[in-house]
């Protein structure tokens, strides 16, 4: 899905980085994601309800699986959250 564009910005505040620390995971690790390949992102349909959501799978640098759930906001990306992928997710990524 060809939704995000170059140069790629980020949109944090204190609600949406405290979000993402309770999922032990930090601001520049989302942000990795991002700029490393693979990448997946998907539309998230289920969640997009005042505003269209999507969820991204990729790797950090340090080759942590995450799983990022944002929206876009006019030309920014904004996190709403980010967890460690499952199992599951993990499968999907490497295959």
């Amino acid at each position: 899905m060809e939704i995000l564009n170059s140069p790629i910005e980020f949109q944090w505040d204190g609600h949406n980085i405290e979000h993402v620390h309770k999922h032990e995971v930090e601001p520049g690790e989302c942000e990795q994601v991002f700029f490393n390949i693979p990448f997946t992102v998907k539309s998230d349909i289920i969640h997009s309800r005042g505003e269209e959501r999507y969820f991204a799978l990729g790797k950090t640098n340090m080759d942590r699986p995450l799983v990022i759930i944002f929206t876009l906001r006019r030309t920014k990306i904004r996190v709403i959250t980010a967890r460690d992928a499952n199992k599951k997710e993990r499968k999907i990524y490497e295959t």
